[in-house]
């Protein structure tokens, strides 16, 4: 119980110095960029279809596209260091990747992609880059990863893709599954075929809703349910806790307050009336 407690202290205090670190950042940059041509929001501004709508719909679209790319690279940072109480984190996974693997990889991406081929999305697919027999010549590969975390206490290795909202076209979710492929490869050749490698794609939030099934077909077609850690899974799944996500939104909520606050400040700023 001490330790369930001392994890929630310390998972608050990351997420709370997170959000006032970038209430302030956010609103700083933006409000001494006002002067600035070349600032975040003066160059979204330009489009002359939606100025002449409004100044204020001008502003809020310019300010929406800046809030969400920023609040996304804050919560990926967020849940890093998160990840960091609890697991061993890299973002990077190298070693020898054999021109078979690359093959196979290739194989099973386009069968995904083809509708008519008859073959599925399966997490066994992965057993079939450990089990290539004659293997030939040897690459070394570096992979940037979203993220690579080792369970000290299971000896279990994990490698995730983290999207924020998941919203993936086509190419894009091909090429998260490529990316995932090989870096489990490279793990594989690495730690050996007895190694216990999972990965997963995740997301910070159910685009479709707390709770609900996540049914973009983009994503699915290319990653089975089991490699799926959606919004509150995931959290949990990086607090080490069935109650992470709760912990991560209710502290969040508390120090909202400061976002709302920095908004107010740039608005002042760009539409003083």
């Amino acid at each position: 119980m001490e330790r369930q407690i001392s994890s929630e202290k310390a998972i608050r205090q990351l997420v709370a110095v997170s959000v006032q670190t970038f209430a302030k950042a956010f609103s700083a940059r933006h409000i001494t960029e006002y002067d600035d041509p070349e600032g975040t929001l003066n160059m979204k501004i330009h489009n002359v279809f939606i100025a002449v709508l409004g100044e204020e719909l001008q502003y809020y679209t310019a300010m929406c596209r800046s809030f969400d790319s920023s609040l996304g690279n804050m919560l990926e940072a967020l849940a890093i260091n998160i990840a960091k109480l609890f697991y061993t984190v890299s973002q990077e996974v190298t070693g020898e990747l054999y021109p078979e693997q690359t093959a196979k990889i290739a194989e099973l991406l386009e069968a995904y992609k083809n509708s008519k081929n008859p073959r599925k999305v399966s997490i066994n697919d992965f057993d079939e880059l450990r089990n290539i027999q004659n293997l030939t010549e040897v690459q070394e590969k570096t992979h940037i990863s979203d993220y690579y975390l080792l369970d000290e206490e299971t000896d279990e290795h994990f490698l995730i893709e983290l999207k924020i909202g998941g919203d993936l076209d086509n190419k894009k979710a091909r090429s998260e599954k490529e990316a995932i492929f090989e870096q489990y490869a490279i793990l594989s050749n690495s730690l050996g075929k007895d190694a216990k490698i999972k990965c997963y794609f995740a997301t910070a939030y159910n685009r479709y809703g707390e709770d609900k099934p996540w049914t973009q077909g983009r994503v699915r077609q290319f990653f089975s349910v089991e490699e799926l850690l959606i919004g509150k899974d995931f959290w949990n799944f990086i607090c080490k806790s069935e109650r992470g996500y709760e912990i991560v939104i209710d502290e969040y909520t508390k120090n909202a307050y400061i976002i709302r606050e920095a908004l107010e400040q740039i608005k002042q700023r760009y539409l003083p009336k």
